[in-house]
């Protein structure tokens, strides 16, 4: 059969393709930009006729009506990285958060510890030869279509045609539903004086040459300005932003000295605007691959040179990192973080950096913590933490001892916690007196 007459023959309404979807079942959504809405939109239509189904994503930008209360019983979502628009379902006890490696996801799928029984994706139309594009997100979503025992999904003619593991054959689709409407999008973040401040100690630890993993945020945003000035900057990442496209069309980001995947940005999804979507278009510089290829430690680190800049809510004064909650209340999810710095750590050259700002709530509390908050999870420990910086300052940390590390995270704090701090580590003996007097009196 020619796949357009198979096209053609699976081509349903979203109500008609999303009775698929029984009690007790397990589906699956595409995060992230490439979140299906018109699907989303029929399963929750799914309400009155099922019972205990598990809806599973990573972070989403659309709707999430599954988790409203009138929801209970019906469907219970499963976060394995927590938005804003699940995280007071998930700390109200409607919704359940599972941390884990984004590298390892999909393990999970493969594995059978978390079979799916319906995948809900979103493509391009098909090209003439019967492919259709995963678009601005192959993420986790490509192995939850080879894994789910049916695939439902919403061809848009407005989703972006992408290259690399990025494509899926009409046949291999159970039911196809076409709906012409603009992508999911993640407006960017205003770059305060702070994110900047920030960004200049970040930047000059980047050197000509660097491969960069940047995330999304006011401080990447910030980084990527005073990036103009380097020379042959490459990109291994799980994602980009709106702030890659400057950098690219001025030639800084050309991946000419990348020494794994060379002349290549290799990323698995973007978050941002129609901007950016136009720009992946048809692109062949972007090389879309799953979160299992751009987030494995051991390939990130053939890139020599790595530079991994990762954000944080806290970090104590040993080192630790707290990433994904904020004492018992879950914030978001582990994410690439731990993927990134490790293989920054392993990579010749490599340089894992925790970004953050020395407060928050109007600079009412320290970022800078004597100990996590009780509750916080580690999700970096003090042994793989290299690089900690605020907008007072680096502080490395490797092969520190504690005393020492102590020393230089008090020095990046706000200096109006630095007091505090240097109290608590004179009753945890962890500064000698001396030393700790010696260095408050030049403060």
């Amino acid at each position: 059969m020619r796949w357009e007459d198979e096209y053609k023959k699976r081509l349903l309404t979203a109500d008609e393709a999303l009775s698929c979807v029984q009690s007790n079942m397990r589906v699956y959504i595409q995060p992230g930009c490439a979140e299906p809405e018109t699907l989303v939109g029929a399963l929750i239509k799914r309400a009155p006729f099922v019972r205990n189904v598990e809806v599973v994503h990573l972070l989403t930008l659309g709707r999430a009506d599954y988790v409203a209360p009138e929801m209970a019983g019906h469907f219970r979502h499963n976060a394995m990285f927590i938005g804003g628009n699940v995280r007071e379902a998930v700390n109200d006890g409607r919704a359940d958060y599972t941390p884990v490696y984004l590298s390892e996801i999909e393990g999970l799928f493969e594995s059978g510890a978390m079979p799916l029984d319906v995948a809900l994706i979103q493509v391009s139309p098909p090209d003439p030869h019967g492919y259709c594009s995963f678009g601005v997100g192959v993420d986790t979503t490509m192995t939850a279509t080879k894994c789910a025992r049916y695939i439902v999904a919403q061809v848009n003619d407005q989703m972006p045609r992408t290259y690399g593991d990025s494509f899926i054959h009409v046949s291999r689709i159970d039911a196809l539903v076409e709906s012409s409407r603009r992508l999911c999008e993640l407006p960017q973040v205003e770059t305060t004086d702070l994110h900047v401040a920030i960004a200049q100690h970040v930047a000059r630890l980047i050197d000509d040459g660097s491969v960069l993993q940047m995330g999304i945020g006011g401080i990447p945003n910030a980084v990527l300005p005073f990036l103009k000035d380097r020379k042959d900057l490459g990109v291994h990442t799980e994602t980009v932003s709106d702030g890659i496209i400057p950098l690219v069309e001025s030639g800084v980001v050309n991946g000419a000295r990348k020494n794994f995947n060379p002349r290549k940005i290799i990323l698995s999804f973007v978050l941002g605007t129609k901007k950016l979507f136009d720009f992946v278009d048809n692109n062949p510089l972007f090389e879309f691959h799953p979160n299992a290829y751009t987030n494995d430690p051991r390939r990130i680190a053939r890139n020599d040179n790595m530079v991994a800049i990762n954000s944080a809510l806290e970090v104590d004064l040993t080192g630790q990192v707290g990433s994904d909650s904020i004492g018992t209340y879950f914030y978001s999810g582990i994410g690439g973080q731990v993927d990134f710095l490790r293989g920054a750590s392993y990579a010749k050259g490599g340089k894992p950096i925790i970004a953050l700002p020395s407060t928050a709530k109007g600079g009412t509390i320290s970022r800078i913590v004597p100990m996590l908050h009780p509750g916080t999870g580690v999700v970096t420990s003090r042994g793989l933490v290299r690089y900690v910086v605020t907008e007072y300052g680096v502080a490395y940390l490797h092969g520190k001892s504690i005393r020492k590390r102590a020393q230089a995270l008090i020095e990046i704090a706000h200096p109006k916690f630095r007091e505090e701090l240097y109290e608590y580590c004179e009753r945890t003996k962890w500064l000698h007196h001396s030393v700790a007097a010696t260095t408050a009196a030049t403060r």
